[in-house]
């Protein structure tokens, strides 16, 4: 049965023992008031879920394989560093699995775990004249947000790629300050392999042609520019 406009409708498919109160002109707006809430209420919540489900596809990490083996090689290293006088009395055992693992996390990350997790890329060619090139690729974005890295991957990526080369670089005073001869070749190419990582894949997020000191110093020309304008203005009131 369906109620119209002027209420008429609402007295007709009553039953013989029902009351009725306030009118059947007075029933038809309230159920049009209620549906129209209900309406609203439906699509909150759908918009709700769907940015509920973006929020999640952000957050997943893609590539879990390549995202234990970005951490698996470099904290195994500074580990088997740490522990080497408890696992071995051996100097070059220690030293030749610290170099192994170190090898194994820099062609890991530049070749396999860079292009996944962040999409960047860099390597070394060498043209027929026989000069060397450095190339440095950034992947381009989608139009279509198929490609784009998931958040928690780029976190996982840069974190383990700045942590342990700054890491690797207090161990190297460390050894320089106690005198650990041996032990400086060690971390020095720590150093060397996951710094060459970090270096190369700060060029790629920068841009190829961008000069980092140049970077830097527009970076401070505009701070310092920010606080003599705050400073001005201050003075003026």
């Amino acid at each position: 049965m369906m109620t119209t406009r002027d209420g008429r409708g609402s007295r007709e498919g009553l039953a013989p023992g029902d009351d009725v109160a306030g009118g059947g002109s007075e029933a038809a707006p309230t159920m049009v008031r209620q549906d129209s809430n209900d309406d609203t209420e439906d699509v909150s919540l759908f918009d709700a879920d769907e940015e509920v489900s973006t929020r999640s596809k952000k957050s997943k990490i893609r590539h879990p394989v390549a995202s234990f083996f970005h951490l698996f090689f470099r904290v195994s290293a500074i580990v088997v560093y740490l522990l080497c006088e408890l696992i071995s009395s051996s100097f070059i055992a220690c030293m030749v699995s610290i170099i192994l693992l170190l090898s194994c996390d820099f062609w890991a990350v530049k070749n396999v775990t860079g292009r996944l997790m962040v999409g960047l890329r860099w390597w070394n060619q060498v043209d027929d004249d026989g000069r060397s090139h450095w190339v440095f690729e950034a992947r381009k974005a989608s139009t279509q947000g198929k490609k784009v890295s998931s958040e928690a991957e780029s976190r996982i990526f840069w974190l383990g790629l700045v942590t342990c080369p700054v890491i690797w670089v207090i161990f190297a005073f460390s050894a320089l300050f106690s005198f650990k001869v041996k032990w400086l070749a060690v971390v020095i190419m720590g150093v060397v392999l996951q710094g060459a990582n970090l270096y190369g894949y700060i060029k790629c997020k920068v841009g190829r042609r961008t000069n980092l000191t140049s970077m830097a110093t527009s970076y401070l020309g505009r701070q310092f520019l920010r606080q003599t304008v705050i400073k001005d203005d201050q003075a003026e009131s």
